[in-house]
């Protein structure tokens, strides 16, 4: 992980869908970046940075590409940048997915936690399977890219306007009836992250799920985005999602709620 400040030149920032973007950036950390690891970004005038995974990594070309959600201010002013322009992040950082042992993945996103799973899709050894989950149709994301990377590409939407009509458990749930998997890596929601992780652990498969937690430095340094982990024994432990994750084995988190 690399703690230094960087001024990346920006390659793309176009608008995806309503209210998305699709972000390209030169920087020669994407030599070193992982699947799963994320950056922050320093925008505008805002004291805090903002945590936005990795979407696909290119090491040969130097570019990180980064797919975003406008949510606030923060990302109000960084959809706002042009091409050509430059900003400042530090990383990549973090832990992300480990796929060296799997040959029969499947990946689970739901909305803007789809992003991240892109990457390590691609970085599989043998074609995964991706199930997606969007509100409606305006919502949804980066599809024909996983359709490029993955075997299968199953989709469900809230509203019922695309695929199936209900949640990405219900994809899940059939899909590991159907055919072998040996590791499920998930991204969204905490509820959806918590119902996929009692699926797969319910099957014995192997779990990895990647926190949305809030974050304030990114680096392990403000304690924000603690989460409760299992610890020895079953004691439990306090850990910071930035710096301990933000994936991380389904089995070690403490479920609220």
């Amino acid at each position: 992980m690399d703690y230094t400040k960087t001024l990346v030149e920006i390659l793309k920032n176009d608008m995806m869908a309503v209210g998305f973007y699709d972000m390209v950036i030169k920087t020669p950390q994407a030599k070193v970046a992982s699947v799963g690891q994320f950056v922050t970004i320093l925008c505008g005038s805002k004291t805090l940075r903002r945590p936005i995974s990795i979407c696909e990594i290119n090491a040969e070309n130097e570019t990180l590409r980064i797919v975003y959600q406008i949510r606030g201010e923060g990302t109000q002013w960084l959809s706002t940048v042009k091409k050509g322009e430059r900003i400042d992040i530090i990383g990549p950082l973090g832990h992300g997915f480990s796929l060296k042992t799997s040959k029969n993945v499947v990946f689970v996103g739901g909305g803007i936690g789809t992003p991240p799973l892109l990457g390590a899709a691609q970085s599989c050894a043998e074609k995964a399977d991706a199930i997606l989950g969007f509100r409606n149709t305006g919502a949804m994301i980066l599809t024909d890219d996983f359709k490029s990377a993955c075997r299968n590409v199953m989709i469900a939407t809230d509203d019922g306007s695309y695929g199936h009509h209900g949640f990405v458990t219900d994809l899940l749930k059939k899909r590991l009836e159907d055919s072998e998997c040996d590791l499920v890596c998930a991204c969204g929601p905490t509820p959806m992250l918590k119902a996929i992780a009692s699926i797969a652990e319910g099957k014995g498969i192997k779990c990895q799920v990647s926190m949305e937690e809030r974050m304030g430095c990114g680096i392990g340094a403000c304690l924000a985005c603690v989460c409760k982990l299992k610890g020895k024994e079953n004691e439990i432990r306090h850990a910071q999602v930035c710096k301990y994750g933000p994936v991380i084995d389904s089995k070690e988190v403490i479920w609220n709620g």
